[in-house]
């Protein structure tokens, strides 16, 4: 495959809340290139072409990478890291993991446990920095709330106290609700929130939005196109192909009439990508960008094709005609939850 050389000031850059990182709006999401063999794995992955992927986000001017160390159990961190090793100091982007989930090493297809317990995120922390290969991790995020009885204040402070040691950049929170983030906040400063949001999932809009609008939280989404269905390229064929070892086989909204919802706000996407020439993928992903807030998209990629098919988002503005028609589908049709029409900047 052809290198490509699109200069790297192509694309756009948002200041990331208060922190000194300066993000692409879109940033390359390493979940599904953790393989199979997990308890919620995308099937089987090729990992030359995983690290392949990774280096054209970088050349296409991509300049961060998210994974966590439970994608694969270490697997996609492990990627990461070997994709790191052939990109030049210069070109490197930055990295943002997550912690807080722990697998049981004698039952791979079992889910995780959410631990907050300090010691435990002090382990993951070296665990992760050694599979990076890195010295610092940019963003170190708790990946869900705690479980095992740890308070958010105990957990959220032995982050921040990893960005006091410079073993981290910055430090976030994923899949927090605002009370969570006000308990947090107390302690200190929550430097970044990563949530669930899509043109299908849009609760989020309504309540963690405007809080960290409020607090200069910066905000990176994940699953903008809800893990492929707004893609343009997913159908019912497909879904009912997919494989056991792939989680979507077992998720609702790919099944009965959410997917028939979902498939109809995918076309209304594909008929606003024509007008701007790009991709339905490239629209699903500038739409929750368009929300005021939100600094950038965890963008999936298992080939360097895929990066092609959405990296117009980082540079395509939608305009206030394409929002409304957007908008009106999802009343038509009902797909989803939550706020429909972002607010005008």
């Amino acid at each position: 495959m052809a290198t490509s050389h699109v200069d790297k000031s192509a694309l756009p850059k948002r200041r990331f809340g208060r922190t000194d990182m300066h993000i692409t709006p879109v940033g390359f999401g390493a979940w599904a290139i953790g393989g199979p063999d997990w308890a919620v794995g995308w099937g089987p992955q090729d990992d030359n072409k995983s690290v392949a992927a990774i280096r054209h986000a970088v050349e296409r001017g991509v300049n961060w990478i998210d994974t966590a160390a439970i994608y694969g159990l270490g697997h996609s961190e492990e990627m990461v890291g070997a994709a790191l090793k052939e990109i030049t100091a210069d070109q490197r982007p930055y990295v943002f993991t997550k912690c807080g989930l722990i697998w049981d090493e004698n039952d791979h297809s079992a889910m995780p446990k959410n631990v907050g317990a300090p010691a435990s995120i002090r382990r993951e922390v070296e665990a992760s920095l050694k599979r990076l290969g890195v010295e610092r991790i940019d963003l170190y995020q708790m990946h869900w709330p705690a479980q095992d009885g740890t308070p958010i204040e105990e957990y959220w402070r032995t982050l921040l106290d990893l960005k006091a040691e410079g073993k981290v950049r910055a430090v976030g929170l994923s899949n927090h609700n605002v009370e969570q983030l006000e308990a947090a906040e107390r302690v200190g400063h929550v430097d970044t929130l990563q949530p669930p949001f899509s043109a299908i999932r849009r609760e989020f809009a309504a309540a963690e939005l405007p809080w960290c609008v409020a607090h200069e939280t910066g905000v990176i989404v994940y699953s903008p196109m809800q893990a492929g269905l707004l893609t343009g390229a997913f159908n019912e064929a497909r879904a009912k192909s997919l494989p056991a070892d792939d989680w979507r086989s077992r998720n609702d909204e790919f099944k009965g009439d959410k997917l028939a919802r979902n498939m109809k706000l995918a076309a209304a996407m594909k008929a606003v990508a024509e007008r701007h020439n790009t991709t339905a993928a490239a629209v699903a992903v500038a739409w929750t960008l368009a929300w005021p807030g939100v600094t950038g998209a965890i963008v999936g990629a298992r080939s360097p094709e895929q990066i092609d098919g959405w990296i117009d988002a980082a540079s395509l503005t939608l305009k206030r005609r394409d929002l409304e028609e957007i908008a009106a589908t999802i009343i038509a049709t009902g797909a989803g939850a939550g706020p429909s029409l972002p607010p005008e900047a």
